[in-house]
């Protein structure tokens, strides 16, 4: 078990640093007109992909001891279920699609959002006050 919840913050700390690189370089690409594309949306599925993998995670080590670990067990699920829909939401519902400059603006201020998120969702596993 302690094996997943090394595995499990390792995780955490990819996908914190991966939102915030990623939501810089959308900015970048947005800044010099650039619309969105493949390279950039394989990094958001990847993206996506690490998130989904640190929520299994985070489910298996629920089942397994519950959440006895964690100081606010409910908010930290509730920040990890808006991880993995907050961007398939945006995209497909806000944007529907949109891959011109104006959904790569929109889509890498969501992965600056989701860089906090990922920090916010650290911070209330770690039991941190804020």
């Amino acid at each position: 078990m302690e094996n997943l919840n090394v595995i499990h913050a390792g995780l955490s700390n990819t996908s914190w640093m991966f939102f915030l690189a990623i939501g810089i370089w959308g900015t970048y690409r947005a800044l010099r007109g650039q619309g969105m594309d493949g390279s950039y949306l394989g990094a958001l599925a990847i993206g996506e992909l690490l998130v989904i993998a640190q929520a299994i995670l985070g489910g298996v080590m629920w089942l397994n001891s519950g959440s006895g670990a964690l100081i606010r067990p409910g908010v930290h699920l509730l920040y990890g279920v808006f991880a993995i829909v907050f961007l398939p939401f945006i995209y497909f519902t806000v944007l529907r699609g949109d891959d011109t400059n104006r959904g790569q603006w929109v889509m890498a201020f969501c992965c600056l959002f989701t860089f906090g998120i990922a920090i916010r969702a650290m911070t209330t596993a770690l039991g941190y006050v804020g």
